[in-house]
């Protein structure tokens, strides 16, 4: 088999959620490519993995892709990883990808963990269709133009939130579609776990009772 990029999935908290086939596949790897070198460098210590690795991140995507294309070129498996969760599912590596497609080389997913799949298996809707949003735009007018949209379809919709901005959020979606259903996970897999659900206006007024916001939100809204 040809030397091949594989997209490797990884925890999004609990290190226990990593497959036993993405530690096989970082092992062998020549070279891992990662978002963020500061990130990836505690997880591989901690399973006791020992390979170069290569920053590969928004910015430097391209950049980066030519250089794993030349490893690929000497014969050698590159292996590829976000921060968190499944690379090209609001992260990058879509580029990438692309990249190593193009240039005839294999490229191979080992899945895994993402915020997206976790949230929809513990968030009791049964929505044939969902649509990924990922993170809105910050700014005010973009996000509710956004929102609007995505109500409108009718479909099912997950987004990603930090914790100052979900306020804000809430805030729209209760203005523009409070009596939909909500599920939201926040430090999913994580010590401090926390499940929220209800509609949109009863989770907002949840939101507004607590001291401080957390960790990261991954937000379910159901469809009509």
């Amino acid at each position: 088999m040809a030397a091949s990029l594989f997209m490797v999935a990884t925890p999004i908290g609990n290190l226990g959620d990593i497959s036993f086939r993405a530690l096989e596949t970082l092992k062998s790897a020549a070279l891992i490519a990662c978002e963020d070198t500061r990130r990836t460098a505690p997880l591989l210590t901690h399973f006791g993995i020992a390979v170069k690795l290569l920053s590969c991140r928004q910015a430097n995507e391209s950049q980066a892709g030519r250089k794993v294309i030349e490893v690929l070129s000497s014969g050698f498996n590159v292996a590829y990883v976000s921060d968190a969760g499944s690379p090209a599912l609001s992260d990058p590596g879509a580029v990438l990808a692309n990249m190593v497609s193009d240039a005839g080389y294999p490229v191979v997913p080992i899945p895994g963990a993402s915020a997206f799949s976790t949230l929809i298996s513990a968030a009791g809707v049964r929505d044939k269709t969902v649509v990924f949003e990922g993170f809105l735009s910050p700014r005010a007018g973009r996000r509710k133009t956004r929102l609007l949209e995505l109500l409108d379809f009718g479909a099912a919709f997950v987004l990603y939130e930090s914790p100052f901005r979900v306020l804000k959020l809430f805030e729209d979606l209760s203005l523009l579609g409070g009596g939909r259903y909500c599920c939201v996970g926040r430090e999913m897999t994580k010590l401090h776990e926390e499940y929220l659900r209800g509609s949109v206006c009863d989770v907002y007024g949840l939101l507004l009772k607590a001291e401080k916001q957390r960790g990261e939100f991954t937000v379910l809204i159901s469809g009509r």
